[in-house]
């Protein structure tokens, strides 16, 4: 018997009892069912897009909140099982509520992961509540995240809206490659970004990436090579980020930006980025970066 694993949250709990902990590391996506939570199972207190932190700058115990509080289940974190709920006085709570973002740039992957997986899991059970067909309340499907409704049986999963990133490259005129960066008119306009957009129904996530680097910059790219993907908590509830490398088919050509989605796109040599790029936690920044460190041509 050991306690919970001090890689989950920070440290176990002052005066917790033992509990056994999974061999499972890191974090894991699921939906117990028939299992309560127990006081030293990881809590996720979310109020609007914001979730709490203790004073040790780690997540809560499920110990730490008030009796009778609703708790989701949203997977385990090096075995343990972590649970999330909205809650309505947050300002009695002690500790302090940060949004995703920040959390993002302080704690390491996994929890952020859970974080946002937690804010995603609840946006959709709040906005997700009345059946589509026949407007009878849903019910919940034990073990999974998805709901029922009991009149019609109208199926309804939670469903990931996937976007795509391009990492648009072409050889350089006597130098290193060039990477094309844009930035956008609206959201954070200070940083020179990707070229991304969502996936449309029926579209491959490549044919995705032809569509959004020809209608935001209007080139043509060879054949996107995948790179890696992320979820991501800032883009609503379920968005799946799946990052490309491509290059440019003509090497000559100019970027041509809208000035409604985009407002400028320019190409950068990979020895002088601009200093305004994506945070270190997303994969825009890993694309960027591992760009940026290719051999020369």
């Amino acid at each position: 018997m050991t306690e919970p694993s001090p890689d989950s949250r920070g440290g176990p709990a002052p005066g917790a009892p033992a509990r056994p902990v999974a061999a499972a590391r890191g974090f894991v996506p699921g939906a117990a069912a028939g299992t309560p939570p127990a006081p030293t199972d990881i809590a996720l207190p979310v109020a609007g897009r914001k979730l709490l932190t203790g004073p040790d700058g780690h997540f809560p115990w499920v110990g730490d909140l008030p009796a009778g509080t609703d708790w989701v289940p949203v997977g385990t974190l090096d075995g343990v099982p972590a649970w999330a709920a909205e809650v309505a006085d947050a300002e009695d709570l002690p500790g302090r509520w940060r949004s995703w973002r920040a959390l993002a740039a302080e704690l390491p992957e996994p929890p952020v992961t859970l974080a946002g997986r937690a804010l995603a899991v609840l946006t959709w059970r709040r906005t997700h509540r009345w059946c589509g067909a026949c407007r009878a309340e849903l019910a919940d499907v034990p073990g999974e995240t998805a709901r029922r409704c009991p009149d019609c049986d109208l199926y309804v999963p939670m469903q990931l809206s996937a976007a795509v990133l391009v990492a648009i490259t072409r050889p350089g005129r006597g130098g290193p490659d060039e990477l094309l960066l844009v930035r956008h008119a609206y959201g954070p306009t200070g940083l020179w970004a990707l070229v991304a957009g969502f996936v449309e129904a029926g579209e491959s996530l490549e044919a995705a990436a032809h569509r959004e680097v020809a209608e935001e910059v209007g080139l043509a790219i060879a054949e996107p090579t995948y790179f890696g993907s992320q979820p991501w908590a800032m883009s609503g509830p379920g968005t799946l980020l799946a990052g490309f490398t491509a290059t440019a088919i003509e090497p000559s050509a100019e970027p041509v930006v809208d000035g409604r989605e985009l407002a400028e796109a320019r190409w950068f040599p990979l020895d002088a980025l601009p200093a305004e790029l994506p945070p270190a936690y997303s994969i825009s920044r890993w694309l960027i970066d591992a760009v940026a460190v290719r051999p020369r041509r």
